[in-house]
């Protein structure tokens, strides 16, 4: 059997499928927050331990929080002289546009970032050889200063990475870990702060997620589990555990990335080209757009002010609005929900563990929109809608002036109009119309808010997953062998000789492909894909320009033309004639693609019924006042049903709210459609 898994902030997601059997299993449990790798293997145990698997993919978002939190290790940093504080100097930038206030904490002390004589001019010709005494004698003061890892960010090196190389090795002379990098290794790309930064945050992570893999690695092998396991990256890819202990950077949008990966296979199966996905957990809202079927990819992403990652990621926009976001009426009077998050431990004020202060789980639940008798993911017997209710009267009701149901239903406008903020802010705000897509909601959470979404945003429909709390671990199952790199070159279009940018697409593929071979994972076939980032000359920023996956073999000046005009004309919807073009890195991506997942696995059998579904009634509070709804199991539900709002659909890993004004119909693959009735 092959098995995903996802580690998020409050739930550890499961999906095992057994390739020979063409069967599937799910699961659900708990989250350990500061112990993860427990939490893994505890939801391993519930599908019958780690032996009875061939293969497992992990999303993960230890990399992801240690950022956030800032709990990486202690960082130095051997620059060139002259150059200690580009990390801390940005783009002098600020972390607000308006006003000058606001701070800026760089990753690594200012006493841990020592600099050493050595120069590399930008033609890659060098000026000083790097003076290795120096380098040697860096790294020991940085140890005595309580360093874990260290970072070399010479300048220039992208263009000739000889004066890294031997300072490299030179101090791992002296390191007693394995916990070093340097710039031309994991960005080999013109920019010198986000060269840095990307360095830096893969030095800062790599004691924090090579700890993690390795602690998993080792509970997996003695529990008889031999093997592969792989990580899903920020790209939408998965890659070795090796090689994300080497490179944890490329996983610092893990988790999220394999939500969006399953929602776009699953749109497109459904018919659903264009959707916005939105993963509600237990902290954190997360949504991602996917535009003819394709998930898009930002070459740049910022986790939080500051922190730079140069490289491919699925663009994902992230917001503190979860199912463990806590309310609270703030000094001015304003009803606030999240960013803080009471996650699984101690979770909601309904679980009982020990927390005293209302969260949006707690209003749902209050509202009657979740069933206090069958909470999701097992852990609880029942949850307590007493002091729920009574935490949102003390928390939020009486500074305000509300019934406790009033509160609740104040927590959830606020919660759907930060979550219809960010599904604008990656829709409408870069030119798409809402009214084309569908909202694609999963997670524990996302189904519960899909019809205020749908008004509030003005979008066509919601396609709600067959499994929607344990869609991310679907994406682990069926996400491809990916590897992206990167390599400026700093050409003028104008009279190109193609020979040898030519010879670099043929070399940089082939590295390429040799990391997706090497993965251990079976794929059907590799596919190479090259881009290369133009611009006019004169102009700061550049753009994405596609090539043929055959250009090595018949690259010309008149081919990078044309395709650069049609990449530009796409962007900008003109040209600059006259003006002369540069060509300023190549970009290359190997895409292993493994054996196609068949989604009709996931639609209901023949046994399902309108009949079996039924679970009674309810009452649940919509727009102010109670309505007795329908209560149906999912699950039970054959295709081809056709629920009218209000209605309640529960199953064991998410519930799914139809409010009234809203139909619903169960289509040929399991998911649920929801439109305005």
């Amino acid at each position: 059997m092959i098995l995903g898994v996802d580690v998020g902030g409050t739930f550890t997601d499961l999906f095992a499928f057994d390739p020979a059997t063409r069967r599937f299993r799910v699961a659900k449990v708990p989250s350990r927050r500061g112990d993860e790798a427990a939490g893994f293997l505890e939801g391993l145990n519930a599908l019958g331990g780690p032996a009875a698997f061939q293969a497992i993919v992990h999303g993960t978002t230890v990399g992801t929080n240690a950022l956030l939190e800032r709990k990486g290790a202690r960082l130095g940093v051997i620059t060139t002289e002259g150059f200690r504080d580009v990390l801390e100097m940005r783009r002098r930038d600020r972390p607000r546009a308006w006003g000058l206030w606001g701070g800026f904490e760089p990753i690594a002390d200012r006493e841990l970032r020592l600099e050493v004589p050595e120069r590399t001019l930008a033609d890659g010709s060098i000026r000083r050889p790097v003076d290795l005494a120096a380098v040697r004698a860096a790294g020991r003061r940085l140890l005595a200063l309580g360093a874990e890892a260290c970072a070399i960010l010479f300048i220039n090196s992208y263009a000739n990475p000889a004066n890294e190389r031997a300072a490299l090795e030179a101090l791992r002379e002296i390191w007693p870990n394995p916990h070093l990098c340097a710039s031309h290794a994991i960005l080999p790309e013109i920019r010198e702060f986000e060269r840095g930064s990307t360095t830096a945050l893969n030095a800062y992570l790599q004691p924090v997620v090579a700890g993690y893999l390795a602690r998993l690695d080792a509970a997996l092998a003695g529990s008889g589990f031999g093997g592969p396991f792989h990580i899903v990256q920020s790209n939408g890819g998965i890659m070795s555990t090796a090689r994300a202990a080497a490179e944890p950077i490329r996983t610092a949008l893990s988790g999220p990335a394999a939500g969006v990966i399953a929602a776009a296979a699953i749109a497109r199966a459904a018919g659903f080209p264009n959707v916005i996905t939105g993963d509600l957990g237990g902290t954190s809202f997360d949504v991602a757009l996917v535009t003819g079927g394709e998930m898009q990819l930002a070459p740049q992403a910022s986790i939080d002010f500051g922190l730079v990652i140069r490289l491919p990621m699925i663009e994902i926009t992230t917001i503190g609005a979860g199912g463990g976001s806590i309310a609270r009426v703030d000094a001015g009077g304003l009803l606030q929900v999240g960013p803080e998050s009471a996650g699984s431990r101690p979770g909601p004020v309904c679980y009982g563990q020990g927390n005293t202060r209302p969260t949006l789980t707690d209003a749902n639940l209050v509202l009657g929109r979740i069933n206090a008798e069958r909470p999701i993911g097992g852990a609880l017997a029942r949850l307590d809608v007493a002091a729920a209710r009574a935490a949102l009267g003390a928390h939020v009701g009486e500074p305000l002036g509300l019934s406790p149901e009033q509160a609740a239903e104040a927590v959830l406008r606020v919660a759907n109009a930060k979550m219809a903020g960010a599904i604008r802010l990656v829709s409408i705000e870069r030119g798409h119309d809402p009214g084309e897509y569908a909202l694609l909601p999963f997670g524990g959470g996302g189904a519960l808010h899909v019809g205020a979404l749908i008004r509030e945003v003005g979008l066509r429909a919601a396609l709600v997953p067959r499994f929607p709390g344990v869609t991310s671990a679907l994406g682990c199952v069926i996400a491809d062998v990916r590897h992206d790199q990167v390599r400026t070159v700093n050409l003028g279009l104008e009279g190109l000789d193609p020979a040898p940018l030519a010879a670099l697409l043929a070399e940089e593929g082939a590295a390429a492909r040799a990391v997706v071979a090497g993965a251990g994972l079976p794929v059907e076939r590799i596919e190479t894909r090259f881009a290369l980032d133009m611009h006019y000359a004169g102009q700061t920023h550049s753009i994405a320009v596609p090539l043929p996956e055959d250009a090595p073999q018949r690259l010309s000046e008149a081919l990078v033309a044309e395709a650069f005009e049609a990449a530009y004309r796409r962007e900008f919807s003109r040209l600059l004639p006259g003006l002369p073009r540069r060509i300023v890195s190549l970009r290359t991506a190997a895409i292993g693609r493994r054996p196609a997942f068949d989604l009709g696995l996931l639609a209901p059998g023949p046994e399902a019924s309108r009949a079996a579904a039924g679970r009674g009634t309810r009452p649940v509070w919509f727009e102010g006042a109670w309505h007795e709804t329908r209560i149906l199991a999912r699950l039970d539900l054959p295709a081809g049903a056709a629920i009218e709002g209000p209605a309640i659909l529960e199953q064991p890993d998410a519930t799914i709210v139809v409010e009234p004004g809203l139909a619903a119909r169960v289509d040929a693959l399991g998911n649920l459609v929801i439109e305005r009735a």
